[in-house]
């Protein structure tokens, strides 16, 4: 749903219990596991890192009883594909260093051999 290529989330609790982690087998024994046997209720928050695309959410958990019948959840907000730039930023930067500095490509024509 969020289209996360290597996330790590962990729970917003103050002591970073991490349910899923973009370590191969680091985390394996929780995927049998429900929200509940880690504490998580509703109310909780849930913080999602994806390094690899350098986003982040924050997802609250709220239970529901109004959901349709074999729906197990529901993503409620804006998805990934949903989401451009903020109003105040350009679509696209040319940041060719890394840094957003201001430094510019050379554009040298010295003599080259």
């Amino acid at each position: 749903k969020f289209a996360m290529v290597a996330p790590d989330v962990q729970i917003e609790d103050g002591k970073g219990t991490i349910l899923i982690s973009s370590e191969e087998g680091e985390t394996e024994a929780n995927n049998h596991r429900k929200l509940s046997d880690f504490g998580i209720r509703n109310g909780s928050r849930l913080q999602a890192d994806d390094f690899l695309q350098d986003y982040t959410l924050l997802i609250n958990v709220l239970h529901s009883e109004d959901l349709e019948k074999d729906v197990e959840f529901e993503v409620v907000g804006d998805t990934p594909e949903r989401i451009g730039p903020k109003a105040s930023e350009p679509a696209s930067r040319n940041i060719s260093n890394g840094s957003d500095d201001g430094a510019q490509p050379s554009t040298s024509t010295g003599n080259q051999q």
